[in-house]
């Protein structure tokens, strides 16, 4: 008997690295004899009836798999009895990254000192707000998009006017600002974590001028071992989210101990199987049919 997948991925456009994982997907699924059907979010509707109840287009299939970051298509999917991997509120914490911060604060994960810029709906700027911000974190400092995506939209603010002028001209798009680890300058660490278990880790450094580490933006990606703290803190994070899978990144602090930076449900696989010759696409695979099928 063959068994049936979703893989769902966004309506207008599936980057590169998308492309590759569900490429991946279906090779290691169909040897797990899975037959996989790809479709977006604008193919696959789903809707609330006028009972109160969510429905679908005959979606018959044994689970899906979202490789999108729209939060509220996974929430209709899975209302309407599809098993998502990763669940809807997982995909809706961690690709809003104020809410990741928020969800694993009070848990015993240290991350960089993180402050929400408030929402706002007009084009003027908070001057109290800004002034708090210079009074808790010193120049330079990060502020990111709550959307950000593959070092996209992550700055550094060196000085007062910086700081003015990025207000000024993104006042309505939810952002944060954010401690500058400089013993981390053009460095992290990026960890797979499938099922709650660490299984795979990467170094990222750029060595040029940018202090980003994404291989997208000039880092270079090799494998590593990692003290037990990084694998605990991946782990834990993972786990508080309820990711099945994720990249779990993680910055070097000052005296060498592991800062959360981001936590990512779709993450690419291309550079870290390169790296570390693993085949992280059939670890997922067979993770995703052993809790399906078991």
């Amino acid at each position: 008997m063959t068994n049936k997948a979703l893989i769902v991925v966004n309506a207008y456009s599936v980057l590169p690295n998308v492309e590759n994982l569900v490429k991946r997907l279906k090779e290691e699924l169909a040897l797990l004899n899975v037959e996989v059907d790809v479709r977006n979010t604008g193919d696959v509707l789903a809707w609330i009836g006028q009972d109160g109840w969510v429905y679908h287009w005959d979606l018959q299939y044994d689970f899906g798999i979202y490789l999108d970051e729209d939060p509220y298509a996974s929430i209709l999917l899975e209302k309407s009895g599809l098993r998502l991997f990763n669940c809807s509120n997982a995909v809706r914490l961690s690709n809003d990254k104020m809410a990741t911060y928020c969800a694993l604060a009070h848990n015993g994960i240290k991350m960089p000192i993180t402050i929400s810029a408030p929402l706002h709906c007009g084009k003027k700027s908070n001057k109290e707000f800004l002034h708090n911000v210079e009074g808790k974190l010193s120049y330079p400092f990060v502020v990111k998009t709550n959307k950000v995506s593959e070092g996209v939209d992550v700055l550094l603010i060196n000085n007062k006017e910086e700081l003015e002028t990025f207000e000024k001209e993104n006042a309505t798009i939810p952002h944060l600002y954010q401690e500058y680890i400089e013993s981390s300058k053009g460095l992290d660490y990026r960890i797979i974590v499938i099922g709650g278990k660490a299984i795979a880790a990467m170094k990222r450094e750029n060595k040029s001028k940018d202090f980003r580490s994404n291989v997208t933006l000039g880092g270079n990606a090799t494998s590593i071992a990692l003290p037990p703290s990084y694998y605990d803190m991946a782990e834990k994070a993972a786990k508080l989210l309820k990711l099945d899978y994720c990249g779990v990144d993680i910055l070097k602090g000052k005296n060498g101990e592991p800062l959360l930076c981001e936590v990512n449900s779709s993450v690419s696989i291309d550079s870290i199987e390169k790296a570390t010759n693993l085949n992280i696409a059939w670890v997922y695979a067979y993770y995703i049919c052993h809790e399906i099928y078991k």
